[in-house]
């Protein structure tokens, strides 16, 4: 993080995101700001609280993909959860404090991946001894006979093995190093998998009761093994896995994880315009006024338990994002306003910017389509015209009807290119030009049919 100036946190991000340069700066200098207060000194470290962001802009501009991208260039741990899945306290559903536990243990999953990935080579040597163990088992005393004579040929038969032992042992591990034995299948005791969690919806931070009863009463009872006939490469990649998995040490997971959150956790609320107050209703609201104030502690700073320890959220940046169609942020409760001091226009999207969306970033979506083709052996091109054609009835559609920004163009992709998708194995012909042509004959009953294009554009 150290290396990113926010104007190349910018040009990262443009590589994926078209437009919204504003939106960018923004996210850039705050995740910046991120680094900056780690070298500021001590005292005056906890004083600087982050500058949480609201994005205003209609669906499909890119809200939640800048924040993702930023998640991903910061290393951070992130959460994307909607606003509207809360409800206030005493009441069924989610609780607020959730989405701290959620990210703590996302958190925790992030770390011991990075901690397994460090002693992977040590873990690999083990694995490999052990799975040596399996395909030459060492010689039993107890099958020795019982009389003096045989006593004595069984002393031989140990100095004989001795000698020669480890040099077939090192036969053995020439032959799985060199992959000769990866057709071989052998048995291996693995633990079976637990069954998924069932939330339990409280008011009283219990969603996690059933895993704590499994944590407490996980070591009074063995682990469930079973026996599975698998091939070489795959017992030794289950082998590595478990000696990994002893070699970390969960306590210095936690704890760095722990500090993950605290210091670089982003949390991304979409959805929040949909829990502000309704203008002309009287009385609470439970999902919208109620779930505002039950959100304000955790942004302006609390302590939340999990089962890993306790987390402040004192210096998670939190992202919201909203439409704002039928409200506008100062529908916002004033305490939860102030919590989020910048607030940022996206602006809607136009042909032009369709056209850059489907051919610039790294991922753009004819790219998509154009590997997904590939893997039949089609090459599939599409020119300049075509895609000013998309473009074009993508903003008409998005005009007409709702307008969902660039996923508009999803539908008229899949709509498009239907026929070759769906008959691409059977195609004589390897390579495909998309022209505008082909385009406006595809699509030009279906945009033209304003009720026909409603359902399938």
């Amino acid at each position: 993080m150290q290396q990113l100036k926010p104007c190349e946190i910018v040009s990262e991000l443009d590589k994926y995101i078209i437009g919204q340069d504003e939106a960018k700066r923004s996210v850039a200098i705050a995740l910046r700001n991120r680094w900056r207060r780690q070298q500021v000194p001590e005292d005056l470290r906890d004083e600087i609280a982050p500058k949480n962001i609201i994005l205003i802009g209609p669906t499909g501009v890119g809200k939640t993909e800048i924040a993702r991208r930023l998640a991903r260039l910061a290393n951070s741990p992130f959460l994307k959860i909607e606003a509207s899945k809360f409800t206030e306290v005493g009441y069924v559903g989610r609780d607020v404090e959730s989405m701290i536990r959620d990210l703590t243990e996302l958190a925790v999953s992030m770390v011991r991946a990075e901690e397994q990935e460090a002693v992977k080579a040590k873990a690999q040597k083990i694995a490999e001894e052990r799975m040596l163990d399996i395909l030459l088992p060492p010689k039993r005393e107890t099958e020795s006979p019982k009389n003096t004579e045989g006593e004595e040929k069984t002393l031989e038969l140990v100095t004989k093995n001795v000698t020669e032992h480890p040099s077939t042992r090192e036969k053995i591990r020439k032959m799985l190093r060199g992959g000769k034995l990866d057709n071989r299948y052998v048995d291996l005791e693995v633990a079976e998998r637990s069954m998924p969690v069932v939330e339990i919806f409280s008011s009283v931070g219990l969603e996690e009761m059933d895993i704590n009863l499994k944590d407490m009463f996980g070591s009074m009872f063995p682990k469930r093994t079973k026996k599975r006939k698998v091939k070489v490469p795959e017992a030794m990649e289950i082998l590595a896995q478990e000696e990994a998995q002893r070699l970390v040490d969960m306590d210095r997971v936690v704890k760095k994880a722990i500090a993950k959150v605290e210091h670089s956790g982003i949390i991304f609320l979409d959805e929040i315009d949909k829990i502000t107050g309704r203008e002309g209703t009287h009385g609470p609201d439970v999902s919208r006024e109620g779930v505002q104030r039950d959100l304000l502690p955790i942004i302006e700073g609390s302590t939340v338990t999990t089962k890993y320890g306790m987390v402040k959220t004192d210096h998670i940046l939190f992202i919201a994002s909203g439409a704002f169609h039928t409200s506008k942020p100062s529908d916002l409760i004033p305490e939860l306003q102030g919590r989020f001091p910048i607030r940022v226009e996206l602006k809607s999207l136009c042909k032009e910017d369709f056209v850059r969306i489907l051919t610039e970033p790294k991922n753009a979506l004819i790219l998509q389509y154009q590997a997904l083709l590939k893997t039949e052996g089609i090459d599939l091109v599409f020119q300049d015209d075509a895609n000013s054609a998309i473009a074009e009835i993508a903003t008409e559609v998005n005009a007409r009807t709702e307008n969902i920004g660039a996923r508009r163009l999803h539908t008229v992709m899949e709509r498009l290119l239907d026929e070759i998708l769906f008959h691409a194995p059977d195609l004589s012909e390897k390579r495909i030009v998309i022209d505008a042509k082909y385009v406006y004959e595809k699509l030009k009953d279906i945009k033209d049919d304003e009720d026909l294009s409603r359902y399938i554009l």
